[in-house]
Formats: structure tokens, C-alpha cells, sequence
């Protein structure tokens, strides 16, 4: 059991504690989610329980954290490793050897431990990765690399696992095998599992309790069903009900649910208390897309493979055509590993084709270096602290600008600025800011060149409601700045709010190419890349009604009564 009393924490220099008076108890054998808008202190709380904080992570501690009755802070490092194992937001990290089975005995080995060897096999299994046992870490994909931090963090087999955004970097498929593991590990093996989590339909499947924080404060600790059904409590706190939920409420809102309905948090409960139509009702808005025909990117005959440490090299496509045009809003989508980052990294002359060419703006990239390429073209990456290199957001977007001697640099980043609304936070460090502060920065600095093609890496991961909301408007804003825009992502509800072509790759081959529609109305497609589409969309298939967004539901019911 963890037991926390009066628990505070100030990092250095800080004007405000992060955490602050925390009070809480998690019961072993617990499978708990942590929710909370961005900079809440979720993640301050779970490092505390870890012991990264405040043995390598300095500050201010008060209060008291018991581990079965035992000090924790007392405890040394090597017993809470024992104890707690992590596998952190930025996983990739905590990967330290260069094969599978290295890396899942890497704790165990640093310990010492004999006959080791049949546990790391055994949570190998478990993990899904026996098969890749012998392979390098380079071989594996971003789903298998998270599994693998999951099997080196439980190989000490420790009685409490902390998981950090498990699922935030990964596509639909991945996103449920890491959950259906971690429902094994809490039912098989007892496991007190305790995730941070943004992703409430997740939450609903398999958590037990939901531990909501605001402000550094433990606003409440609840079974999950209660907590997820105080919709506007969560709203009011930047949390995304379930689609469901939402829909539910609004319904009986609107006097079409009888209000002592008791809310659903899941498909299986929205079936019994949805009607089912008797025939398919479309209640859809689908977009007018108009019709393009100049040319701005072309893949021609491409072909892309990686040399391999041993064996033959990995050949990820081969006579590969796509055209992007001038105009379309794409969104890139598949499973990880299906050549999303590749497609990005060729059109901006990152990578090269050993077949074939690219060409971007009338120019083949294989004859330019990918800063010549940048005039035309910009990527922005997932994580975007990447994109800082200076100690103020002015002098990021600055930059790339005055290297390439533009001579009205600081006028086109006075109107970047007032353009994404970063007056106010111009002058400091962009690697201080919050979540959406990171973003619009990171677009502004994307934008500074004044490309036709705008290139982006998951824009909504790790993002509370807010933030999202946030980034949605920043999206709105980049039609009046760049031509074409691509967007590589996981966020199947981004895809059905922005995008108006699809592109959906497995394996490096382009399986479909179209509007929403086609995409999510292909079955046969969504089984085979593993796409799952927003869960309205999923309930209103089970009713016979066509809907990608909550409004679009709840008419198919209005429709009815009026």
C-alpha cells in the first residue's frame, strides 16, 4: 500500500510548490489513472514516488511517503528500484544495451541477481517480445521499444509499476496490446499499476480508480465509473470525458435521455442505453474538398532501404508513387513503423531514395542539401522543445532568418509573433514553456521561412483538452500562411475534424488515399493498419448511424424527435 501525508514540493527557484499538501492512498493490487491538465503536477507526483525526487531531482520536500508501513524517503535508491519500476514519457531513454534480451536484463544483471534468466524470458513473453529476443533495439519498432522499456522496468518484478502518457506516441494497435499487458500484470500478477494518462476512453476499459489532480492538489480519488461521469467537473479541469459520456450528457441535457439514465463510460454500456436505428441514418457533414491539380510534391519509383547490422538491408519501400498538390491538408496515418517519418524525412532531403526520386517545388531533392530544401519546405517535430536553440522564443524564430541573411528578419518575426499570440511570452526560454506554449512556438518557428509546405509530427500528443483546443486554433491559423500542409498522426479525431485527404501507409505502401469517409467506412483497412477510429464513430456503427463528431450523434436522436 502507498500511504502519502501532507506531501509538498518546490523545484529551485520556483515561486509556487508543484505539489502541495498531497493526501493519498493507493491500495496494492490497485490499477489507478492519474488525470489532470498539462503542468498539474502528475508527473512531479509519480517521480516522488520513484525516488528521483529528491535524490536526483533537487528541491523543497515536506511531508511523509510510507511503502507498506516503511519510510520511503528513508529508503536508499536500490530498494525503491525494487520497489517501483518506471517507464518514463520519453521511454526511448531508458534503453541502454544494444539487443532485446541485453536491455530486459540490464536491472537484473546490475544487481546481480542469479538465475535471472528465466524471469527476464518470462516477462519477455509476456511483453510480446520472446520472438525478438536476439534482435538489436535499432530493428524494433516505436510499439516494440515501449514494450521493451515496460519488460526492463518490470524485470526487478517490483510490486508497483508507473507508467508516463503509455500510449501517447503510439498508434491505435500498440496502444492496446500496452494496456491489454498491463491488465494482465495488475489480474496475473498482482501488480499495482498507477498510469498518467490523457486518453479517458483507456481509462474507462481498464483502470479500477481515477485519481484526478489540479493546481498540484489531489482534488479527488474516485472509482472509475463516478469520475468519469462528472463530465463538467472534468471539462472544467481540461480532461475529455469519453466520447460517450459526453454524448450522453448532452442528450439528456437536451431532454432526449431521461436524466436518471445512469451515463455510459463504454461501447458495450452506450449499446444498452442508446436506441439502435432500424436503418443506417447518415448524419454527417462531409466537406467539400476542391479539386487540385498542380503538383508540389512527387514520389516517383522510389525506393528506401537501411542497412542492417547483420542480414540483408531492411527495405521499407519499393516503387513508391504519391503526388501531394498544392492546397491538399493531409493527414499522414498507420502504425508505427509504416514510414510516416521516413515520407517526412525524404521531403525535406533528410533521407535519400537509392531509387527513384523525390521531388519538392520542381526540384529533385537527391541535388539539394535539406537546408536549400528549407526554402520551400519545413518540418516540425513531435517533441517540439527540439526546435529551441536559443534562450528566448524571439531569437528562435530569429534564427534560421537572419542565418540566411533575410534583411527584414525582425519585422517577419514581430508579425510571427503577434500572429500566434507570443507577446507575451517572447522573451523567455521556449524549453520552460507549457505544453500549448511549445506548440505555437515550435509553428511560428516552422513557418519563419516562409515555406509552401509545412511538414507535422504528432501536433496533439501528450495534450490535455485545453491544449489541444489551443493547437486546433493554431492550425486554423497556418491556412493564411502556408500552402500545403502534412500532418503525421495518431489522433484520429484531429483526422476527422482538419484533414481532407488520408493517407494511410502500412509497411511503406500506401493501402488507401482518400477522404474520411472512404477510410473509416473500409473495414477491411482499418483491421489490417490497425486504425481505430474516434469511439463515436465506433458507437454509432454499432447503432447504424454515420457520425466522426458528438453533435453528429446526438442529431441522428434530434432528427428522430422533431
Amino acid at each position: 500500500m502507498i500511504e502519502i501525508n501532507d506531501l509538498s514540493f518546490t523545484y529551485p527557484g520556483a515561486k509556487q510548490p508543484t505539489l502541495k499538501n498531497i493526501h493519498l492512498t493507493i491500495e496494492k493490487g490497485d490499477f489507478v489513472a492519474i488525470i489532470g491538465n498539462n503542468g498539474c503536477g502528475k508527473s512531479t507526483l509519480c517521480k516522488t514516488l520513484n525516488g528521483l525526487i529528491p535524490r536526483f531531482i533537487m528541491g523543497e520536500l515536506q511531508g511523509k511517503l510510507y511503502f507498506d508501513g516503511k519510510d520511503a524517503l528513508t529508503l536508499d535508491i536500490s530498494e525503491i528500484a525494487k520497489k517501483v519500476g518506471y517507464v518514463y514519457q520519453d521511454f526511448e531513454n531508458q534503453i541502454v544495451c544494444p539487443t532485446v534480451y541485453e536491455d530486459a536484463s540490464f536491472a537484473c544483471m546490475n544487481y546481480g541477481l542469479e538465475n535471472y534468466e528465466d524471469n527476464v524470458m518470462n516477462i519477455l513473453k509476456v511483453c510480446d517480445l520472446y520472438s525478438k529476443r536476439n534482435d538489436y533495439i535499432w530493428q524494433l519498432s516505436g510499439g516494440q521499444l515501449h514494450l521493451l522499456a515496460l519488460a526492463g522496468s518490470t524485470a526487478l518484478s517490483p510490486e508497483i509499476l508507473i507508467l508516463d502518457e503509455p500510449i501517447a506516441q503510439l498508434d491505435p494497435k500498440h496502444a492496446r496490446e500496452i494496456y491489454e499487458i498491463l491488465k494482465e500484470l495488475n489480474e496475473r500478477y498482482h501488480k499495482t499499476i498507477i498510469v498518467i494518462e490523457h486518453h479517458t476512453e483507456y481509462i474507462a476499459q481498464y483502470c479500477h480508480h481515477v485519481i484526478l489532480m489540479k493546481d498540484g492538489s489531489i482534488m479527488w480519488q474516485k472509482p472509475v465509473k463516478e469520475a468519469l461521469t462528472r463530465v463538467e467537473e472534468l471539462e472544467s479541469c481540461h480532461i475529455f470525458p469519453p466520447q460517450i459520456t459526453r454524448a450522453a450528457k448532452i442528450m439528456q441535457e437536451k431532454n432526449l435521455l431521461d436524466s436518471n439514465t445512469l451515463l455510459p463510460i463504454t461501447i458495450e454500456e452506450g449499446q444498452n442505453i442508446f436506441t439502435k436505428k432500424k436503418h443506417m441514418t447518415d448524419c454527417t457533414h462531409e466537406r467539400k474538398v476542391q479539386e487540385k491539380d498542380e503538383r508540389v510534391v512527387e514520389f516517383v519509383n522510389v525506393g528506401l532501404q537501411f542497412r542492417s547490422v547483420k542480414g540483408e538491408p531492411y527495405q521499407l519501400m519499393k516503387d513508391f508513387y504519391l503526388n501531394i498538390y498544392k492546397g491538399d491538408k493531409i493527414a499522414l496515418i498507420g502504425s508505427n513503423g509504416a514510414g510516416k517519418s521516413s515520407l517526412m524525412k525524404m521531403m525535406i532531403g533528410l533521407l535519400k531514395p537509392q531509387v527513384g526520386y523525390v521531388n519538392v517545388c520542381g526540384e529533385k531533392t537527391k541535388h539539394y542539401s535539406a537546408e536549400e530544401l528549407s526554402k520551400h519546405i519545413s518540418l516540425v517535430y513531435q517533441n517540439p522543445e527540439d526546435m529551441f536553440i536559443k534562450d528566448c522564443i524571439r531569437g528562435d524564430i530569429e534564427f534560421a532568418m537572419k542565418e540566411r541573411h533575410i534583411k527584414d528578419y525582425k519585422d517577419r518575426a514581430k508579425k510571427l509573433i503577434e500572429l500566434f499570440d507570443l507577446q507575451d511570452i517572447q522573451e523567455r526560454d521556449g524549453r520552460l514553456l507549457s505544453g500549448g506554449q511549445m506548440r505555437r512556438a515550435s509553428l511560428a518557428i516552422g513557418v519563419a521561412l516562409q515555406p509552401s509546405i509545412l511538414l507535422l509530427d504528432e501536433p496533439t500528443a501528450n495534450l490535455d483538452i485545453a491544449t489541444r483546443k489551443e493547437i486546433m486554433r493554431t492550425l486554423d491559423i497556418l491556412k493564411d500562411v502556408v500552402e500545403t500542409v502534412v500532418i503525421a498522426t495518431h489522433d484520429m479525431q484531429l483526422v476527422c475534424d482538419w484533414a481532407e485527404r488520408i493517407i494511410v501507409l502500412s509497411s511503406g505502401y500506401i493501402v488507401k488515399d482518400g477522404q474520411r469517409h472512404e477510410v473509416f467506412s473500409d473495414k477491411y483497412v482499418r483491421e489490417m493498419v490497425g486504425i481505430e477510429p474516434p469511439e463515436i464513430f465506433k458507437m454509432g456503427e454499432a447503432l447504424n448511424i454515420r457520425c466522426y463528431e458528438i453533435d453528429e450523434f446526438v442529431s441522428a436522436y434530434q432528427q428522430e424527435e422533431s
